[in-house]
């Protein structure tokens, strides 16, 4: 049963998956690497492109298109239920009961210990898609290769024109997404 087996990856995404859409990127590579029929590493990071210039979570939008490749409309649905549910279970059971224990000393330091957890889950994720969109670690396989072949210059200053352009001109996320897709379309990364 693919259906069944898609909405327990997704379910379990959804349920350790602290910190929002980026911090399902781990599960996600592993997924990928469990289940290659659903999605690969390099299907990960278009997704992610496009979830940056669509509106939607990369969390949502992944287990969306796993589930259309696996199972067509039916189990897009469901692979994203499936990841949304664990959420909506816990926030019902937070709201709950936050109230009340919001001044004890555990639930203060769950909090204090999830803060790391969740950039540490979204600097990997982070570090995976430099890793595949900036630099080609196949150039030294044959042995040929120097470092100026291990970094994907294009798109290296491309990142880093957008990272400073966006720090420094303050422009819309939109803006910059936008400048990236034409300079690729022109350019062909």
């Amino acid at each position: 049963m693919n259906i069944l087996m898609l909405m327990y990856e997704f379910f379990k995404t959804g349920l350790f998956s602290v910190g929002g859409g980026l911090a399902t990127l781990p599960f996600l590579y592993e997924m990928s690497g469990r289940h290659p029929d659903w999605f690969t590493s390099a299907d990960i990071a278009d997704m992610i492109a496009v979830s940056e210039s669509t509106p939607g979570a990369i969390g949502i939008n992944m287990s969306t298109y796993a589930g259309f490749r696996t199972a067509g409309i039916p189990g897009g649905i469901l692979a994203s239920f499936a990841l949304a549910l664990p959420s909506v279970i816990i926030i019902l059971i937070i709201a709950r009961f936050l109230a009340k224990f919001r001044q004890n000393s555990l639930v203060e330091g769950a909090f204090y210990g999830l803060r790391p957890a969740s950039i540490a889950m979204i600097s990997v994720a982070g570090l995976n898609v430099a890793r595949i969109a900036l630099v080609n670690p196949g150039a030294f396989a044959d042995g040929g290769g120097g470092l100026g072949d291990f970094f994907i210059w294009k798109a290296l200053i491309l990142a880093v024109l957008i990272f400073v352009g966006q720090k420094k001109l303050k422009w819309s996320p939109v803006a910059f997404i936008g400048i990236s897709a034409l300079v690729g379309i022109i350019f062909r990364f």
